[in-house]
């Protein structure tokens, strides 16, 4: 979870020309409101009325029920001089929570041409029930297991209070899609896709990596990708080649290409056109 504001605050998006009016007499909102939410049997308290960068911030001693949420938001509503049509639903505080999906096809139709995409994720989201409530916070980020596999891992941020109550109800739950059952698990913060700077292959850290040596992210050969032109068999001279290859000069970078190590593109292995970079 990201560090947000408190659950304690109430925010209430509203125009300028509103915030302007109400803050003129905010001590007096404040009583006005506590009044109301006395009335109404609350246990929440109004402690004082900020700023909020999209409006206002009502600070109470307690965690806002739905129904203290009305009676803010009528209150502020029905006061004089706010135009109420230029008032949004008050609402607390939301942080993103991170989860990732296992056990779902990387080629969901049987085409290795026809790969999962966000898009389809985005579609599995809103079909299925467990997902109603959940608001995604970014695109869907969706990589295979290993290059060798046909099992994907789908990474999803989505819109969560700070008690994690969706994560909470969420996580090791399990849904079909077609004939392959998903699992969700909870996931560290922005996981990103990991590439190893070691191996340059993708999902997997440096740190785990089990490669002996290193590997040249251009021509995948042993040794470091920064050393390629003084070590790379390409740059080097070889009359007996068919066409004999001449050296590359000093100075120059090498002028030669070779296929991505992950995808066989015609792109180095940590390049963005690869599609393990784009997914």
């Amino acid at each position: 979870m990201t560090k947000e504001p408190s659950c304690k605050q109430i925010i209430i998006p509203m125009s300028n020309d509103n915030i302007v009016k109400f803050m003129k007499n905010s001590a007096t909102h404040i009583i006005n409101l506590n009044r109301n939410l006395r009335n109404t049997k609350s246990e929440v308290s109004v402690d004082f009325i900020c700023l909020d960068p999209v409006g206002i911030m009502v600070v109470t001693d307690k965690v806002s029920q739905l129904s203290d949420l009305i009676t803010i938001e009528k209150y502020i509503k029905n006061s004089e001089s706010i135009n109420s049509t230029q008032v949004d639903t008050p609402c607390l505080p939301q942080s993103k929570s991170y989860l990732k999906i296992i056990g779902i096809s990387y080629f969901p139709n049987g085409n290795l041409q026809d790969h999962l995409k966000a898009t389809d994720v985005e579609t599995i989201i809103k079909q299925n029930h467990i997902f109603n409530n959940v608001t995604l916070a970014s695109k869907p980020r969706v990589i295979k297991v290993s290059p060798k596999s046909d099992m994907a891992i789908i990474w999803i941020n989505i819109w969560d209070a700070q008690s994690s109550m969706k994560v909470k109800d969420l996580v090791n739950r399990c849904f079909n899609v077609g004939r392959f059952i998903a699992t969700i698990r909870e996931a560290n913060a922005n996981p990103g896709v990991l590439q190893c700077k070691n191996c340059w292959r993708w999902g997997h850290s440096t740190f785990s990596c089990r490669t002996q040596g290193t590997k040249c992210v251009k021509c995948n050969s042993p040794h470091k990708s920064e050393n390629h032109r003084e070590l790379g068999w390409c740059c080097k001279a070889n009359v007996k080649a068919n066409p004999p290859r001449l050296e590359t000069e000093k100075g120059k970078l090498c002028p030669h290409t070779f296929k991505c190590s992950n995808c066989h593109g015609d792109h180095q292995a940590d390049s963005t056109l690869c599609p393990f970079w784009k997914n």
